[in-house]
């Protein structure tokens, strides 16, 4: 079993930052790939970004390509996403999500673990 719990949402006005946090513990097999996505009301859940643990792997949506930054802290068990530029197309609720596997997980399906989920809003 992996636990995540996020951290550092908010609302902020168009162009500012924010970011994220996810503290993950639990079995370390089973939080290989960790990453961060989104949803929209009424809108499946997307990927935004995601990183395999231990490697500089990492995946990003294109629409936030250049502004967001996943990173990994792998002594205190967190995976970060330091959101800049932010957009009022940004504001969502975000997710971080982990799973065991072999190849990085760019997709909601790919997926096994999740958090409760953290607002963010961008104003304009």
């Amino acid at each position: 079993q992996v636990q995540l719990v996020e951290s550092g949402g908010g609302s902020v006005q168009a162009g500012g930052s924010l970011r994220l946090s996810c503290v993950a513990s639990g079995n370390t097999y089973d939080r290989r790939c960790m990453g961060w996505f989104r949803q929209y009301p009424g809108k499946e859940r997307e990927a935004v970004a995601t990183t395999y643990i231990g490697s500089s792997s990492t995946y990003y949506d294109n629409s936030v390509k250049g502004r967001f930054t996943i990173s990994q802290d792998n002594a205190k068990n967190t995976v970060s996403l330091q959101m800049n530029s932010l957009e009022p197309e940004d504001t969502a609720m975000y997710y971080c999500a982990a799973n065991r596997c072999y190849l990085l997980g760019t997709t909601p399906g790919e997926y096994k673990y999740w958090g409760q989920g953290i607002q963010v809003t961008v104003s304009s």
